[in-house]
């Protein structure tokens, strides 16, 4: 981590965000106390929208019935199994 003053962060601005291009840290002080942090950029998360699969998921009738919870059991005993020899 770099720590640098306003007045070289100006002056020197092209080397830092060099500087941070290149995976270190920069770190802008004033009057000696840490005020900025200068770090790469990172796109933010989308938030997903509420209702975005509506109508395109369908459960079908039977969906959670016992049969195929016994199925879906039965399956991971399958895999379980294998993993186990």
């Amino acid at each position: 981590m770099k720590y640098v003053n306003t007045h070289e962060a100006k002056t020197q601005l092209s080397k830092l965000i060099a500087a941070v291009r290149a995976g270190e840290e920069v770190v802008i002080c004033q009057a000696g106390k840490p005020v900025a942090r200068l770090a790469p950029y990172q796109t933010p998360r989308k938030k997903p929208r509420l209702g975005a699969w509506k109508d395109k998921v369908i459960l079908r009738p039977g969906w959670d019935s016992p049969e195929t919870d016994a199925e879906i059991e039965a399956m991971f005993e399958v895999l379980k199994d294998s993993e186990d020899t």
